[in-house]
């Protein structure tokens, strides 16, 4: 049986997950079509079952210009891998998973009501929460760097990809977590 890529070019068995806490919560079990029609949608714990790249589509598409688009969604993501394995040599699977790690808080604050007082407590982050906010913040990120510029969504998404999987402070995921563990720290 041949071997499954995804994009049919990149392979997942050779992605290593540095962050023991999100091991379980990155999925890169590799899938020929990277869309479940919403299978796990409502099945408990089911989103850990969706291929990391799926979820990167799928929050590209909560932007305003795809959404919806799934199949315009999903090109975009094949070419800034593309991008990203011209620029670095490596797998952009590795290269995602560096910057969903970089990118995902490990503290943020909630809200505490004391006799009738909100007060700020910082909170740690639940693994599947932290893989959710990197992966909207990548997107976001992306999609807010194309503004006014004259740049393809293509090139804003693997530069914003890149530069969070090397901790790069400009990188827009990167500059949210550690604004929301700043907080964290002050409310502590």
């Amino acid at each position: 049986m041949a071997k499954i890529l995804i994009f049919e070019k990149y392979d997942p068995d050779e992605v290593v997950v540095r962050d023991p806490g999100l091991v379980n919560y990155i999925n890169l079990n590799p899938r020929i079509v990277l869309h479940t029609h919403g299978v796990h949608a409502k099945k408990h714990m089911a989103k850990r079952n969706v291929n990391v790249v799926e979820r990167l589509i799928n929050d590209l598409m909560r932007t305003e210009k795809y959404t919806g688009k799934k199949m315009s969604a999903y090109n975009v993501v094949k070419k800034a891998f593309e991008i990203i394995e011209k620029k670095t040599k490596r797998n952009p699977l590795q290269v995602l998973v560096d910057a969903i790690i970089n990118a995902a808080p490990r503290e943020e604050v909630t809200r505490l009501k004391m006799a009738g007082i909100a007060v700020p407590k910082a909170v740690d982050v639940a693994p599947s929460r932290r893989v959710d906010i990197a992966l909207r913040n990548i997107a976001l990120g992306a999609v807010s760097s194309t503004f006014r510029n004259v740049k393809p969504i293509e090139e804003c998404l693997a530069d914003e990809i890149l530069k969070a999987s090397r901790n790069d402070v400009s990188s827009y995921a990167v500059s949210k977590k550690e604004e929301v563990e700043r907080v964290a720290a002050s409310a502590r």
